[in-house]
């Protein structure tokens, strides 16, 4: 495809997102990439570099492995892939859907919190795996901001428990083996159902079950425009598919740039 038709293909995503009037977002981890922010299973991915690390991520390790979960409590209290981790101009790209009225939810698969700190509203965002800027208690209704936590293990508290209840603590993020959060999933459901354009950003969407959001959007009469850095399960659904870089694009897109996508791999 020669550069005309790439810009074409832009123009389209553009003129897309600009006629819809209800956008539901679902972000995936290629919208934090630039943010620092590693993926999971790429070649230098979080778990593919530390497989110990995706023990920690499965509920039934945490919870019968002292040993997994010290080391994941210091990891999260002296340092890690979260340290000085800032929003990037994709989700900076969000912000204004909300503030001309358009957004009528933004999903994201991500725990980092990102879309927060970029300026987005809280009471639209779903984090659908959690979110590791909190704690929660395995045992009771326990939550807080995770720093709370983290303060008690950079004082000698290695594999910290619940004051209130003394069960277990952990980030409060959706683990392997563990239930999404109640009523996250029908909101989200909601959203594909409601709103007359899709926008997945950075996902493969091939994780279940947010990724059901597509094919329900779609059947629904929903728009979808995909964002991401390479092919995704869902391509085939798509009306606009805009492969390269997230932060790039997506202002471009949302913020009605048109022209020439420089080196962006385009398809329709």
């Amino acid at each position: 495809m020669d550069t005309a038709d790439l810009a074409e293909t832009v123009d389209r995503a553009v003129s897309l997102v600009a006629g819809a009037s209800s956008i539901t977002v679902l972000t995936g981890a290629g919208i934090s990439t630039d943010s620092g922010i590693p993926d999971f299973r790429g070649p230098n991915g979080v778990w593919t570099l530390n497989p110990e690390a995706e023990k920690a991520s499965d509920i039934r390790v945490f919870v019968s492995d002292p040993d997994v979960r010290r080391a994941r409590w210091d990891v999260l209290a002296h340092g890690g892939m979260w340290d000085g981790v800032e929003p990037n101009d994709g989700h900076q790209a969000l912000v204004p859907l909300e503030a001309d009225g358009r957004l009528h939810t933004l999903v994201t698969q991500n725990v980092d919190g990102l879309h927060a700190l970029a300026g987005s509203d809280p009471a639209r965002i779903v984090e659908i795996h959690g979110t590791v800027r909190e704690a929660m208690c395995l045992g009771c209704d326990w939550r807080a901001p995770i720093d709370v936590v983290l303060d008690r293990v950079r004082s000698g508290e290695v594999d910290p428990h619940c004051d209130r209840c003394g069960d277990l603590l952990k980030s409060a993020t959706v683990s392997f083996g563990q239930a999404l959060f109640p009523g996250d999933m029908e909101r989200a459901e909601e959203a594909a159902r409601a709103c007359d354009l899709l926008l997945a950003v950075g996902s493969t969407l091939g994780v279940y079950p947010v990724a059901a959001m597509v094919p329900v959007a779609v059947q629904h009469g929903a728009t979808l425009v995909v964002v991401n850095g390479s092919p995704t399960e869902m391509d085939h659904l798509a009306d606009v598919v805009v492969r390269g870089s997230i932060s790039e694009l997506l202002p471009r897109i949302i913020g009605g740039r048109t022209g020439d996508p420089g080196s962006a791999v385009v398809e329709s």
